[in-house]
């Protein structure tokens, strides 16, 4: 993916998004349509709708694809890939670590798209070819719930649904320490960091990223902590809580304790999708799944309790 960062001439003021947008980047008002509903495009740092309307000075946003990097979905069995739910429309998985949910220039390990591929499921043919029925995503080295769309209808209604925030995403990590107040909320911006482009950071002027959090149980080095997001931004989690000092532990990339890893037996962060909640598309009745933990954060979790 790209970011073009486009300021509104005054030639464009009060135009419609799709229509100005498609003037200055040479694209189809469809395409940028299509861009604006997968939350794509950002006016001022908020996400903008086809139809909102340009200002003169403003700052547009636009994340596109990459053209000329292209990948195809390959079909392969992913080992520890569960499905939790499977209907017409969605199906729900959880994520085994060490797995991408789909395609991108670089990546060579599973993904989950090639893994429900592999296991005969037929997804939504909406987005990026190698994204198809992807509405939300997990970091490779993040597990946890997540629903991919099947139809067409679904993947409108939950990209939809996920733009709104309608959808309750619930997480659970081990971060370090002891974080005070035991029960709060981590309002601060972020975008990418200033000096590693590879991690991201709290930034002035980044976009909104809103983060509810309660410790559950308090060990002697760490905590682990039960977070809802209110927002979806890359690494969100990871950057909120090493901002406060407090890291997921494992997440060398934050400034995690090495040491404690190792004691741990982590090679990763302990970050789990534990939970996911929306409303059905199909008949809007809500539903909830759940993720269990997997094998190697549950013995860190042992581990703790033990000391």
């Amino acid at each position: 993916m790209s970011v073009r960062m486009l300021p509104v001439p005054d030639g464009l003021d009060g135009m419609r998004v799709d229509a100005g947008l498609a003037k200055l980047l040479g694209l189809s008002r469809t395409v940028i349509a299509e861009l604006a509903e997968s939350g794509d495009v950002l006016l001022d740092g908020r996400p903008a709708g086809k139809s909102d309307r340009l200002a003169a000075g403003g700052l547009l946003e636009v994340t596109l694809p990459e053209p000329d990097n292209q990948v195809e979905v390959v079909a392969e069995p992913v080992e520890g890939l569960r499905i939790l739910h499977d209907d017409e429309d969605i199906v729900v998985v959880s994520k085994p670590v060490g797995v991408a949910v789909h395609p991108s220039p670089g990546w060579t390990g599973p993904t989950v798209v090639g893994g429900l591929a592999a296991a005969g499921l037929r997804i939504s043919t909406s987005g990026a070819a190698e994204r198809q029925g992807v509405v939300h995503r997990l970091d490779a080295g993040t597990t946890g719930v997540m629903v991919v769309a099947k139809s067409e209808h679904a993947y409108t209604v939950l990209k939809r649904a996920f733009k709104q925030r309608t959808v309750e995403k619930g997480y659970h990590a081990v971060v370090q320490g002891h974080p005070d107040p035991t029960r709060g909320t981590i309002d601060a911006p972020i975008d990418r960091h200033p000096r590693h482009d590879y991690k991201f950071a709290v930034v002035a002027g980044g976009r909104p990223s809103v983060t509810h959090y309660e410790v559950t149980e308090a060990f002697r080095a760490a905590s682990l902590v039960d977070i809802r997001l209110e927002t979806g931004r890359t690494h969100q989690i990871r950057v909120h809580f090493a901002a406060l000092r407090h890291p997921c532990v494992g997440d060398l990339t934050y400034g995690a304790d090495p040491v404690l890893a190792r004691k741990l037996g982590l090679t990763r962060q302990w970050l789990h999708a534990r939970r996911l909640a929306f409303a059905h598309p199909a008949d809007g009745r809500w539903v909830e799944f759940e993720a269990p933990y997997p094998d190697d954060l549950a013995h860190a979790l042992e581990i703790l309790r033990a000391d």
